[in-house]
């Protein structure tokens, strides 16, 4: 289910709502719900209490957190070809229920508790972001000060600690995830008390990024 973003910044949770609202009035036996959207962190356990609280028929109900790590055009190739497979449970029973499903991709499980796969899902798509954000603020300088962005990214991309990907400078990160994932939890963030600053520095730097170009 999608979870775009609301004005303020944090995601609309409602497509996820609806859906757990109709598996509570319709799972007939015990099951296992598993999240795989990109959700904030504590939605898997609200998403359970929910179901629970609605629940018509006497039957067990768990959720697990199961994100995807999929890019636009070749979500194929990424289910089958994935870097790691991310379990959030809360029980035995779940977690080897999903390494059931995964065991025939051979892949790696990372096995995690639900909070923390939610988080995951979110630091690498952050991370992503920064990424691009800073190769764009350096391109800016570039610019200035009479260097080749191509040529230093090429230099940068041998350092395996850095690599190759996501160094290419442009107008900005779009797409369907990072805009709304790195608003969603700067604002998670800010529920709690704390200040996202590199974050918020990629989302700043983003936004500023169309405008440059143009000037």
């Amino acid at each position: 289910m999608g979870t775009p973003e609301q004005p303020d910044g944090s995601a609309n949770l409602c497509y996820i709502a609806t859906i757990a609202r109709q598996i509570a009035e319709t799972v007939e036996k015990d099951c296992l719900v598993v999240v795989k959207s990109t959700v904030p962190v504590g939605t898997a356990d609200k998403v359970e209490q929910f179901i629970k609280d609605f629940l018509v028929h006497d039957v067990k109900v768990e959720v697990a957190s199961n994100p995807e790590f999929l890019s636009q055009g070749s979500a194929v190739h990424d289910t089958f070809h994935a870097a790691r497979i991310v379990i959030g449970a809360e029980s035995k029973w779940a977690e080897e229920m999903l390494r059931k499903i995964y065991e025939p991709f051979n892949l790696p499980i990372v096995s995690v508790s639900r909070r923390s796969a939610e988080m995951i899902k979110y630091a690498c798509n952050n991370f992503l972001a920064l990424k691009i954000s800073f190769m764009n603020d350096i391109a800016n300088l570039c610019e200035l000060v009479g260097a080749d962005i191509q040529d230093v990214a090429l230099g940068m991309s041998y350092d395996e600690r850095i690599g190759s990907k996501f160094l290419n400078a442009g107008v900005g990160y779009g797409g369907s995830c990072f805009p709304k994932d790195t608003k969603a939890l700067l604002y998670l963030a800010r529920q709690h008390g704390y200040e996202l600053m590199t974050v918020k520095a990629a989302i700043d730097v983003n936004k500023d990024q169309k405008t440059i170009l143009y000037r």
